[in-house]
C-alpha cells in the first residue's frame, strides 16, 4: 500500500536552508521517523511530506526540494515551497503542500494519507485526498487544536475552530497520544491510543545505570528549566549529576544560571544515538512541564521513551495514565523549584528510582506491538472510509456515483 505521511517534519537540510524554528527538540522528528519506519516494516511504501514553513516574515522565496539526508533510504522526504510574506505565508504553505501531494499522487497513486495534527496545510491535503481523490485520510493527533499548552482555550478565530471541528467529523480514524484528544472524535470511528513508539535502538540499548537525572526536550518556557536548575543548586545531591539536552533562545541564560556547578551539564542538541545512551544511563528522567488546566490535552512522547529506557520518571501530571505505566512514575504537583527539589530529594533518599516500568511500556509501545496496533488501526479506518463512500454504478461504461452508502 502507498502511504502519504504529511507532517511538519524538519530534516537536517531544510533546517540549514530555512529559518524555521526558534527552539527545537528531537521529539516530533523522532516520532515521525519511528512511525514511518514501522509503516515501512509492515510492507508499505511510504513518502513523507512537509510544508517546511518559514517562521520569519520576508520576501525571500524558498523552492521546494527533496531531502537528500534521509533517515531511511527507502523513505523519500519532500518539502513544499515557502514564501513567508505576512498574511500570505499560511495560504501559500497550504497551496504548495497540496500541489506537491497532487503531483506525487499523479506520478504514482497513494492508497492512504496520514496527517499529523490539524494545521491548515495538513487539512488541505486530507480534504483533497478524501473529497477529490476518493482515498482515506486518517489523523495522527498530537497537540490539542482547541486548547493552548496550559489547557486554556486557544486564541483561534471562530472560523478556525469551526474548520477544525468540521474536519474531525470527516476523518475515518484517529490515533492520538491521549484519551482526551481521542474524545474529540466521533464515537463510532476507529481510534488508537498511541502515546509513543519505542525505537529498536532504545529497545536494544543496554547501559549501566548511573546517578544521573536527565532532562531532554525543547527549551520552551513551559518546561520549567530555570526552576529545574534552581532546584538542583539547592539540592547539592552528593555523587549525582543533572544532564540537560536541547536548545532554544533562552539556553544561554539557562547556562548562566548553572555556572559554577560541575554536577550540571548542558549537552545542546544531541544525535539520536547520544540521546539513547544518555537515557539508558540515567536512573531518573524528569519532565517538569507546566501543569495544564485541562489534564491530558498534551502528552510528552519522551515519557514513553524515558520509561522504556529503564529510568524512573519524575513529571508533572499529563492526564491519567495506564496503571501499569504509572508504576515507574513519581508525580509533582507543579514545577516550582521547591517542588522539584523536594521530589528529587525523596526519589533519591527513598530509592524510588528502582521502581521502573520498562517491560510494561515495551509490551504496549515496543516496535512489534506498535507495528501490529497501527496496522490493525489502518485496516479498520480504511474499512470505515469505504463504508461511507457512494456506490459506483454497476455499468462498466458509466462513471457516475449514486449518493447511497456502499454495501
Amino acid at each position: 500500500m502507498r502511504i502519504a505521511y504529511i507532517t511538519p517534519y524538519q530534516g537536517p537540510t531544510v533546517l540549514r536552508q530555512r529559518p524555521m524554528v526558534r527552539s527545537r527538540s528531537l521529539a516530533t522528528t523522532t516520532k515521525v521517523e519511528l512511525v514511518a519506519a514501522l509503516l515501512r516494516s509492515n510492507g508499505h511504501d511510504v513518502e513523507l511530506f512537509s510544508q517546511g514553513e518559514v517562521i520569519e516574515n520576508s520576501f525571500k522565496f524558498y523552492s521546494g526540494f527533496a531531502e537528500p539526508e534521509r533517515f531511511d533510504s527507502s523513505i523519500p522526504i519532500f518539502y513544499a515551497s515557502s514564501w513567508p510574506i505576512k498574511r500570505i505565508n499560511g495560504f501559500w504553505s497550504s497551496m504548495a503542500l497540496k500541489q506537491l501531494f497532487n503531483s506525487r499522487h499523479r506520478a504514482k497513486p497513494f492508497d492512504l494519507v496520514i496527517i499529523w495534527n490539524l494545521k491548515g496545510p495538513q487539512i488541505a491535503c486530507a480534504l483533497r485526498a478524501m473529497k477529490g481523490l476518493g482515498i482515506p485520510a486518517i489523523l495522527e493527533y498530537e497537540d490539542d487544536a482547541f486548547l493552548s499548552l496550559d489547557g486554556a482555550r486557544a486564541n483561534h478565530s471562530p472560523r478556525q475552530r469551526r474548520f477544525a471541528q468540521d474536519f474531525l467529523k470527516l476523518v475515518p480514524g484517529c490515533m492520538a497520544c491521549s484519551p482526551h484528544l481521542l474524545s474529540q472524535l466521533p464515537s463510532h470511528i476507529p481510534k488508537l491510543l498511541l502515546r509513543g513508539v519505542v525505537g529498536r535502538d532504545l529497545e536494544a540499548a543496554r547501559s549501566e545505570k548511573l546517578n544521573r537525572v536527565l532532562f531532554s526536550g525543547s527549551h520552551h518556557t513551559q518546561y520549567g528549566i530555570p526552576a529545574l536548575v534552581a532546584a538542583w543548586r539547592q539540592l547539592a545531591l552528593p555523587d549525582w549529576e543533572l544532564h540537560i539536552t536541547g536548545e532554544g533562545p533562552e539556553t544561554p541564560h539557562f547556562r548562566k544560571l548553572a555556572e559554577g556547578n560541575p554536577t550540571l551539564r548542558f549537552h545542546g542538541l544531541v544525535s539520536r544515538a547520544d540521546l539513547v545512551k544518555l537515557m539508558s544511563s540515567a536512573k531518573i528522567c524528569i519532565n517538569p512541564h507546566d501543569t495544564s488546566q485541562t489534564p491530558g490535552n498534551v502528552f510528552a512522547f519522551k515519557i514513553v521513551e524515558y520509561l522504556a529506557s529503564g529510568a524512573h520518571v519524575v513529571t508533572t501530571p499529563m492526564g491519567k495514565l495506564e496503571k501499569e505505566l504509572e508504576e515507574g512514575i513519581t508525580y509533582m504537583t507543579d514545577n516550582t523549584a521547591a517542588t522539584i527539589a523536594a521530589t528529587l530529594q525523596r526519589v533519591v533518599q527513598e530509592k524510588l528510582y528502582q521502581r521502573t516500568a520498562s517491560q510494561q511500556v515495551l509490551a504496549v509501545y515496543g516496535p512489534a506491538a506498535s507495528a501490529k496496533a497501527i496496522e490493525s488501526f489502518i485496516q479498520k479506518s480504511m474499512a470505515e472510509f469505504e463504508k461511507n463512500q457512494p456506490a459506483k454504478c454497476a455499468k462498466a461504461s458509466c462513471g457516475c456515483e449514486h449518493a447511497v452508502p456502499a454495501k
